[in-house]
């Protein structure tokens, strides 16, 4: 991993422990709010379970909601990586339908523009870099097709222009799909509300560990390493090529079909 990948784990790792440190304080706080107010007025307020039931059902649905959503998204990510290759290597062979001639130049186009696929993946976190490898593909896709189409119609038969047109339509079409599903996330104020929501249920739930008394450290801290564990795992599997989840293993099909293009 470069520095600015470590970089980014570092930030979200970070963002994580702030919000469990934050917890454990709000607990604590909410624990001693509890028990001033029932030095001045000993008895339990009416509605409070009510409350504190509507706001944890709120923050576990939100959860529920981010999490299962950053897994769809991330295992739709992984599946895109197979279905380009598997784009790429199916118009890679129907070159053979070209005329001899014509293949070469086309081939090795191919092999260009497979690099060029690789690098913007291997790049993400640089935006420079990864802007320049992108373009490098859209500039490499345009001489594909330029030249696949003058070959096509040089060609004696029509089988090649019915295979492989369509072939490298969908090759290129399924780099957009890709680069859209790169930068599709929940908008920025779910994770504000999500961690919102965790400190405001810390807060609750420290107040209602006041009635028992004696705290317990146990529960103070494990809720609240669970909680901010929970939502760094949503946001690492939502940014898959930064963290510690991430999709780079997937890409290997890529680069195996790099190695099979002689």
């Amino acid at each position: 991993m470069g520095d600015s990948v470590i970089g980014s784990w570092v930030s979200v790792a970070a963002v994580a422990l702030l919000l469990g440190v934050g917890m454990v304080a709000l607990i604590e706080t909410g624990r001693q709010l509890a028990l001033r107010r029932m030095r001045r007025q000993p008895g339990e307020p009416s509605g409070i379970s009510t409350v504190d039931g509507a706001v944890f059902a709120l923050f576990g649905l939100l959860i529920a909601f981010t999490f299962s959503g950053a897994g769809a998204r991330f295992d739709a990510r992984r599946a895109l990586v197979t279905q380009e290759a598997n784009a790429i290597g199916t118009a890679w062979l129907r070159l053979d339908l070209l005329p001899p001639a014509a293949q070469p130049g086309l081939r090795t186009l191919f092999r260009a523009y497979l690099d060029s696929r690789l690098e913007t993946y291997r790049k993400l976190s640089d935006v420079a870099a990864t802007e320049q490898a992108r373009a490098r593909s859209t500039e490499l896709q345009g001489q594909i097709w330029s030249q696949a189409v003058s070959s096509v119609q040089e060609s004696s038969t029509t089988t090649a222009g019915m295979l492989l047109l369509p072939a490298l339509n969908e090759m290129i079409d399924i780099t957009t799909t890709r680069t859209m599903a790169t930068l599709m996330h929940p908008p920025l104020v779910v994770f504000f509300m999500l961690g919102a929501l965790a400190l405001v249920s810390a807060l609750l739930a420290g107040y209602g560990m006041a009635s028992g008394g004696q705290r317990s450290w146990v529960h103070v801290v494990g809720f609240a390493t669970v909680i901010a564990a929970t939502v760094y795992v949503i946001v690492d599997m939502e940014y898959p090529r930064f963290g510690m989840i991430r999709v780079d293993a997937v890409d290997q099909v890529l680069r195996d079909l790099r190695q099979s293009m002689r």
